[in-house]
């Protein structure tokens, strides 16, 4: 039987082989404004010692840690078995980062704000990291040209379905809140592959066909890694966003390090 925690907010962090980077996510949610909730993170069938590093973490962590173990490979798909664990085991506010993301101080904070306030899903903003030393276009340009995708977004056709209860928005899967109710009647985060799509796209759009209480709040503030942008360069990793139409040759270069 699965030991239930007190009602209340869990971190999901999804993670795939983190061990040299991962400490950076442990360090900014343990330096949190708000520290009431716990943290749970998705090992997805790592092989380099990444739930070693969050087992050490645990133990002097200022909120509880758990590992929970997901072998099937994509984020959508280990974001999908943390959350799941979270409600199983009484959490009725959710959040989610990434391990090689370093969110705001005020975070978690600001996340259970929006909630309280009476939105059901909040879709964060995205920052390039500062510690990554971003130059002037990796701080300005990148993120001004995933906007304007975001923009095209609004206006695909895919994205309109009248059955939608409220407009398309900006959504990172690395920045964002959700209430597990709402969770449970969308259908969650897709269960696939990274290669195979954006499972982030897929939640809101599930999650706009049951509630209009979807709101973007630029105040909920994630650093993102540049890793993949350097790895891939601008014109790639915006194909790659831009609904898979570039990936990598093989699945290990889509799991960038």
């Amino acid at each position: 039987m699965s030991t239930r925690f007190p009602p209340g907010l869990a971190v999901v962090v999804p993670a795939f082989d983190e061990a040299a980077t991962i400490g950076v996510v442990l360090e900014a949610l343990a330096a949190q404004t708000d520290r009431d909730f716990r943290l749970i993170v998705v090992d997805n069938a790592s092989t380099d010692g990444t739930a070693g590093v969050v087992h050490r973490f645990a133990v002097g962590a200022p909120f509880p840690v758990e590992v929970v173990t997901e072998p099937s490979p994509g984020a959508g798909t280990a974001a999908d078995t943390g959350f799941r664990h979270a409600i199983a085991t009484g959490a009725t506010l959710l959040a989610r980062t990434d391990a090689d993301c370093r969110p705001a101080p005020d975070w978690v904070a600001t996340a259970r704000a929006h909630l309280a306030a009476g939105a059901e899903l909040v879709c964060g903003r995205s920052v390039p990291r500062r510690d990554e030393n971003p130059t002037w276009a990796e701080r300005h340009v990148f993120p001004a040209a995933v906007r304007l995708a975001a923009l095209y977004g609004r206006h695909r056709k895919a994205h309109r379905d009248p059955a939608y209860r409220t407009p398309y928005v900006l959504i990172h899967g690395h920045n964002l809140a959700v209430t597990a109710d709402l969770y449970q009647r969308c259908g969650g985060t897709a269960r696939e592959r990274l290669e195979d799509g954006s499972e982030d796209v897929t939640m809101l759009n599930r999650a706009r066909r049951e509630t209009s209480r979807i709101v973007r709040a630029e105040d909920l503030v994630v650093e993102a890694s540049l890793r993949r942008l350097r790895a891939w360069g601008a014109r790639r990793t915006l194909l790659w966003y831009w609904d898979r139409r570039w990936r990598p040759p093989t699945s290990t270069e889509v799991h960038v390090r």
